[in-house]
């Protein structure tokens, strides 16, 4: 979009585009999305900036009005595959506020300046001033939803000092952290925090927890009455999570061993509900095609479901191969059993007893004794043995083809497995499950798939849902 489209975007009040820029005011110092419901400002009054970190560092404070900070994530990020797109996922994981810009830039393969100047050149902000917007927008949810101590959210949005948090606050919402808390809706309890997070609508979030209860395994998810749960491994500690549909938002209460986790773990319940599509793009795309068109009209706000561990869904895709779901589960439990992580009492609820086995444990097992095909069983030792020594990358920021390539590169792991992985487990909008046999069933003919591009995981699961 050139400027001229995003301000009659703006003048429309196009809620589509929330998240995707931000238009800021020079007359009043303050930065809006464009739906805001304020009186639309002159056009020589008004510059656009592709990210809130780029408003901020420009010297804009966030709006009290439309709070700019609360929309869902661009989707953007989900689509693309380049240097800035993979910097852009693991900043929103937490990798600045766990390793510094240092980490960050070697999980890319960038020197600092180089991979400073391109998110700088592209965004209007370097990592730093990025991953400082995700801070505040975490501490804010958190100061007016819970009744956490004001200490205690510093730490657990990534802050590195009370006086850096209030500061933050301060610059970026032109209040002390103190003066919204009369704000507060909801409250976190016995231990737990409760979020809600936001969304594109339209969205059918009762079929995604749906999708995801069906496939739930024993010890580590549940699904029961709409509540979907389950355990999260994560950088300082094991944590589970309650995700159910709330009036207008996602409900989403953690229980984490360490607070510093926070962040972390909303963006993998984010990614797992794929809440930052953007459905009405997808259906645009769909809308012409003789096939689709009908199904995204009758699925409108279908979701591609992702993972909050893409290292177990790679193992559950190989549990899966020619197999039932409901075996693939069965399997996938006495994995669990026998080699999964028992939770700590604090953290269990309902019936969630354990972590998922860690590839390093299931790369030492010997394939005799495992209760599946000896071919099967090799494949699954060899992949968490390639997973572990850091040959397979599955992390946010990795290169999906490069992945996809070395997978394929491993005894077993076929065309399916592969895109599979990289569906959900890597959270690419773009695969088309081709060869699946529900989507062999529910296709007519022999489709052009690229025109479907680049949404073509929603088809799979309009496809899917058909049946």
């Amino acid at each position: 979009m050139d400027d001229d489209q995003r301000y009659r975007a703006v003048h429309g009040r196009d809620s589509r585009f929330d998240g995707m820029f931000y238009i800021a005011v020079r007359t009043t110092g303050i930065y809006c999305r464009p739906s805001c419901p304020a009186r639309t400002p002159k056009r020589e009054n008004v510059v656009f900036h592709p990210t809130a970190a780029a408003a901020q560092e420009a010297g804009f404070r966030a709006c009290k009005r439309c709070r700019p900070e609360t929309t869902p994530g661009s989707p953007e990020w989900n689509i693309r595959a380049d240097v800035v797109g993979r910097a852009m996922r693991l900043i929103q994981d937490g990798a600045v506020d766990r390793g510094g810009v240092g980490a960050l830039a070697d999980a890319i393969g960038y020197s600092e300046r180089q991979l400073n100047r391109l998110l700088t050149g592209e965004l209007g902000a370097g990592p730093l001033a990025l991953a400082r917007t995700e801070r505040a927008r975490t501490a804010r949810t958190l100061v007016e939803t819970t009744d956490m101590p004001m200490t205690d959210i510093a730490f657990a949005s990534g802050f590195s000092s009370v006086r850096q948090f209030n500061e933050t606050m301060r610059a970026v919402f032109d209040r002390a952290p103190g003066e919204m808390r009369g704000c507060r809706t909801a409250r976190g309890g016995s231990g737990t925090i409760t979020l809600r997070l936001a969304y594109r609508e339209p969205i059918d979030l009762e079929r995604a927890l749906g999708f995801l209860g069906t496939r739930a395994v024993p010890g580590i998810e549940e699904y029961r009455d709409g509540v979907y749960r389950r355990t999260l491994p994560l950088p300082h500690g094991p944590g589970t999570v309650e995700l159910s549909a709330g009036p207008g938002h996602a409900v989403c209460r953690l229980r984490l061993t360490d607070t510093r986790d926070l962040t972390g773990a909303v963006r993998r319940c984010r990614r797992l509900l794929d809440l930052d599509a953007d459905p009405q793009a997808v259906t645009e795309v769909f809308a012409a095609d003789a096939l689709l068109g009908p199904l995204a009209a009758r699925f409108p706000g279908l979701r591609s479901p992702g993972h909050t561990d893409p290292a177990e869904l790679a193992v559950r895709a190989v549990l899966g191969q020619q197999i039932s779901v409901a075996a693939a589960r069965t399997l996938a439990g006495r994995l669990v059993e026998g080699y999964g992580t028992p939770l700590a009492p604090a953290l269990r609820t309902g019936g969630l007893t354990h972590l998922f086995p860690t590839p390093d444990v299931l790369a030492a097992l010997d394939p005799e004794g495992l209760p599946m095909p000896r071919r099967r069983a090799a494949t699954l030792v060899g992949l968490n043995d390639a997973i572990a020594s850091g040959r397979v990358d599955l992390g946010p920021g990795c290169d999906r083809d490069a992945t996809e390539h070395r997978l394929l590169e491993l005894p077993g792991i076929g065309p399916w497995t592969a895109a599979y992985v990289r569906m959900r487990g890597l959270g690419d909008p773009d695969v088309f499950l081709g060869t699946d046999l529900g989507v062999r069933k529910a296709l007519t003919g022999t489709p052009d798939d690229k025109t479907w591009s680049p949404w073509r995981s929603y088809a799979t699961h309009l496809l899917w849902a058909s049946l």
